[in-house]
């Protein structure tokens, strides 16, 4: 410091002025960066949970708190895109104005569109059936697609392309996703790696480095010793199985593949059911939810949410089968775990999936001459991408109201009768207790719904932000009042990267449907800002045609299978690149660590020799 004092004093008086503005601005953005952190939404309740239960619980809640500001951003994407500029042609703000184009060479019928819109005497539960399953009144707001009719927003001499601005965020919010999960990946991909160098290391990181100082509270830091120990006996236990898998015979091993085929066999069987099943309900609920009469609230609420009740029972009831199937199958157990959520996951995403295909299959049914004029069942669905939102907001609603209910009238009640009962079986059942892997796979399977849903329902990311938003408070509240956590960690459930890639999973599945949805199936022509086209995906080619000349076959080139070809070309040859330097790096790392042996014994040699001369 002192030598830098005195070279300064050579400095010019520029030289002086920028030297102290960049120190100065250095300290300003220090400071402002430490007052940022107390903004953190909820900084200080993590922390209070981390402190209390360890970091594997905070994994948890900050995972969600990472939800919540994820579908804030998207909503408002979707918000600042597509719904502010129908609110400021509405208002007139800015003297703008709409322009409305008539559908074109487009029979009379397809255009025909009557939302069940409340008229006259409306009873106060057909509000509330309205409100849990986004029919009547709510049918007629900004929330869903249908509502979107306007193909341009005049702002005072600027035109903007609601149709293709819409196109836009759908895609502008997905692409947003993929890529702050990914960076969010990178982290726990790096920790995996170095967890997964050596089996030794894993034995020392418990021994000397497994104690979680966030914890303060005793009986957290009793069940941190109990977690500790748990996971060293299951890694001495995987080292007994790996032994005794060395040594089968062929007989034994002919009867654990035979049993792993049966039961296999057996939780395919499973998933099927749970397939055929939501396929059935969704077909009779579509066809069945207008034929009943609208003063029968309690049958024709039960009848539009009965495909939700389906998925959430098979997400309820499947889980329970397979970790019940997977002691048969005589894996390891890291491996068990792991397959187990597998099957979880796959389930509840795969629900999902064979719903929409229910849909689809009813949408695109054109037996009878259903689609001849329109391209789709235009009589069932007069605007079928609204109809697709009313079933992933019943979906997201459904799966809130299990969580709060699950909550309020099964952890909560079963807490009181364990503490103030004294009765054997329920001692023996004991508390509840906070499973991190199925509250993660539910917060990621309503996730997967609200990617999907936002196509068709603009403002549902704002719902999901609000539900994950009460959820966080539910789940606390939970963990510290009515249940404790698991006196066996899942070391998967722990993983952040785990998860991740989960959630990773869940958005590649979500875009299968809307780019269906966009590129596949023929847009309603009653109602919604692509009416006007074939499908959704037109808008594009049709906006390239109004650029130059020279810009258009510049950017169809780029579409072309040409282009396509020389594109995967190059992408593939960096990523050979890049597997080759991470080879090369591997082995260096491989070297330097012989390197690292050799020197040891080194020393070693050199302490012997020193000790044999002291002799």
């Amino acid at each position: 410091r002192d030598s830098q004092q005195a070279d300064i004093k050579y400095l010019s008086k520029w030289k002086k002025w920028k030297k102290a503005s960049s120190k100065s601005l250095k300290k300003v953005l220090s400071e402002a960066k430490g007052l940022s952190s107390y903004l953190v939404l909820w900084r200080h309740e993590i922390h209070s949970i981390e402190g209390t239960f360890g970091t594997g619980i905070q994994s948890y809640f900050s995972f969600l708190r990472f939800l919540v500001l994820l579908n804030f951003i998207i909503f408002i994407l979707m918000f600042s895109f597509v719904t502010l500029p129908t609110i400021i042609s509405d208002y007139g703000i800015f003297n703008s104005t709409i322009a409305n184009i008539s559908p074109k060479n487009i029979e009379y019928n397809c255009t025909i569109y009557e939302p069940s819109g409340n008229k006259g005497l409306v009873y106060f539960y057909t509000y509330l059936q309205d409100l849990l399953s986004g029919t009547g009144f709510l049918e007629l707001t900004r929330l869903f697609y249908g509502y979107y009719t306007v193909d341009a927003v005049w702002i005072s001499v600027m035109r903007y392309n609601l149709p293709l601005a819409y196109l836009l965020a759908t895609f502008a919010y997905l692409a947003l996703s993929l890529i702050w999960i990914i960076k969010r990946s990178v982290e726990g991909f790096k920790q995996k790696l170095v967890h997964d160098a050596d089996p030794f290391q894993t034995y020392c990181n418990k021994v000397f480095a497994g104690w979680d100082f966030c914890i303060t509270d005793p009986d957290a830091a009793r069940l941190k010793h109990r977690s500790l120990q748990y996971e060293l006996q299951m890694d001495l236990e995987e080292e007994r199985l790996k032994q005794k898998i060395a040594e089968r015979t062929i007989k034994e091993k002919l009867r654990i593949y035979s049993l792993r085929i049966f039961i296999n066999i057996i939780v395919i069987a499973i998933l099927s059911g749970c397939f055929y099943s939501i396929y059935r309900v969704t077909v009779f609920s579509q066809e069945e939810s207008n034929g009943i009469s609208n003063t029968n609230f309690l049958a024709n609420l039960v009848v539009q949410y009965l495909p939700s009740i389906v998925i959430t029972l098979a997400n309820f009831i499947g889980p329970q089968i397979f970790s019940f199937l997977i002691k048969f199958e005589d894996y390891l157990p890291a491996f068990e775990i792991t397959l187990t959520l597998m099957r979880c996951v796959f389930l509840r995403l795969a629900n999902i999936g064979v719903l929409l295909f229910s849909l689809w299959s009813q949408i695109s049914d054109c037996a009878a001459d259903k689609c001849e004029p329109c391209g789709y069942n235009y009589k069932l669905y007069p605007c079928w991408e609204s109809d697709v939102g009313q079933e992933m907001y019943k979906l997201m609603i459904f799966d809130f109201i299990i969580i709060l209910a699950v909550t309020l009238f099964v952890d909560f009640p079963r807490k009181l009768l364990v503490t103030h009962c004294s009765c054997k079986p329920l001692q023996w059942f004991g508390m509840p207790k906070f499973r991190i892997s199925d509250s993660v796979l539910e917060i990621i399977y309503g996730q997967t719904i609200c990617w999907i849903g936002t196509f068709f329902s603009p403002l549902l990311p704002a719902i999901a932000t609000v539900k994950y938003f009460i959820i966080f408070y539910i789940k606390k509240i939970s963990l510290i009042h009515t249940q404790k956590p698991a006196d066996k960690p899942i070391r998967a459930s722990s993983s952040k990267f785990f998860f991740l890639m989960v959630l990773l999973i869940g958005l590649l599945l979500a875009f299968i449907p809307v780019a269906v949805s966009i590129a596949s199936i023929p847009s309603s022509k009653a109602c919604g800002p692509f009416r006007n086209f074939n499908t959704s995906w037109d808008i594009v080619p049709d906006t390239i045609r109004e650029f130059p000349k020279d810009l258009q076959q510049v950017l169809f080139g780029m579409a072309s299978e040409a282009f396509a070809v020389t594109l995967f070309m190059v992408l593939c040859l960096i990523m050979f690149y890049f597997m080759a330097l991470a080879g090369a790096h591997k082995r260096e790392i491989e070297w330097l660590e012989g390197q690292l042996a050799l020197e040891s014994h080194d020393k070693k040699f050199l302490i012997k020799k020193i000790t044999e001369a002291e002799r």
